[in-house]
């Protein structure tokens, strides 16, 4: 039936009200051929900061990324205006393929990860030997986190003029994890070492020293320092986003290859998104072990016939490490 006044056919004529777009359908992709490889070094309220050939770019996502995320890290392809003059804003339109990204969620409860690092491969877990005192369970998520990851683990202990290390190192040793002792005053050449090339990311406590280490690694660098709280003994949240900055390891600064990442102070470290299995994955002989294991074992110390347990026994492995280990183990449930 029709319209009075309107032939059939000339409803082809007619369109209902919808969302379309004024611009034109294409099936091409855009051509980011001349596009240019950069760095981000950091992230400030959805602007980016990278560097391309030396220069410092601000950038801007591009709205085909859609909700990729981009984060302290990432290499990344820009066009636009790349030049790094005042008032100038390139477009990232493509995030490159990560080596490594290092994760946490807010809690063990929250099953969504947040991304913090990517491309890093080594994790500088900062720790105070008093004022404020270490957290051995903090250290171990860490650790976790990092070994999920793939990144390689280095314990840095700060304030060692205040309490010896030793029980910290004998607690760690086990595991194979490098220990480096700092105090005030002292040559950090054997830590920058350490460092060198390297993309290391710095984590830990606030107060705990991680931002007056970076400023002795990298003069000018001027990164906030944080206090202690007498009340409480915890650092008080100073630097609000990571930054990367490149570690002069050569005599011209443009040819270093080395990276320090220096990330806010966190006060806790979720691990929900860790399964034990993953953990057990990052130590090889743990994991060939752990194949004779049960159907379901867990390989806690509550655990019936873990082989563990029994490569213990024989002198295959050594207690100390099977203990470190299920400490750590035991911080990522």
């Amino acid at each position: 039936m029709t319209q009075a006044g309107v032939r059939g056919d000339d409803y082809e004529a007619y369109e209902r009200p919808g969302r379309r777009s004024n611009r034109p359908r294409t099936k091409d992709r855009p051509d980011y051929t001349d596009a240019e490889t950069g760095m981000i070094i950091t992230v400030d309220r959805g602007r980016y900061r990278l560097l391309i050939a030396g220069r410092d770019v601000s950038a801007t996502k591009a709205r085909q990324l859609g909700r990729t995320g981009v984060i302290v890290g990432d290499r990344v392809r820009v066009v636009g205006d790349t030049s790094g003059a005042e008032g100038t804003l390139a477009r990232i339109v493509e995030v490159e393929e990560r080596s490594t990204v290092l994760r946490r969620t807010a809690d063990d409860d929250d099953p969504y990860e947040r991304p913090i690092v990517a491309n890093a491969d080594q994790l500088v877990i900062v720790t105070a030997l008093a004022d404020p005192p270490p957290r051995v369970g903090m250290i171990d998520r860490l650790l976790v986190a990092g070994y999920d990851a793939g990144i390689e683990p280095l314990l840095c202990l700060t304030k060692a003029d205040l309490a010896a290390p030793d029980d910290l190192i004998a607690l760690y040793e086990p595991l194979g994890v490098p220990v480096q002792v700092t105090f005030p005053g002292v040559h950090l050449d054997p830590l920058r070492e350490r460092l060198r090339r390297h993309r290391s990311v710095f984590v830990g406590h606030s107060g705990v020293g991680k931002s007056t280490l970076v400023n002795a690694l990298i003069p000018g660098t001027d990164r906030a320092i944080g206090e202690v709280s007498a009340v409480t003994g915890r650092g008080r949240h100073v630097s609000s986003s990571a930054v990367a900055l490149r570690l002069p390891d050569s005599a011209d600064a443009e040819l270093s290859q080395s990276w320090v990442i220096d990330t806010p102070g966190v006060r806790s470290f979720g691990l929900s998104h860790i399964s034990r299995d993953r953990i057990i994955a990052a130590f090889d002989d743990l994991r060939v072990i752990t194949e004779d294991c049960p159907r379901g074992c867990r390989h806690d110390d509550a655990a019936p016939e873990c082989a563990l347990d029994v490569a213990v026994a024989n002198g295959r492995l050594s207690a100390a490490r099977l203990e470190s280990f299920r400490r750590m183990l035991g911080s990522g449930q």
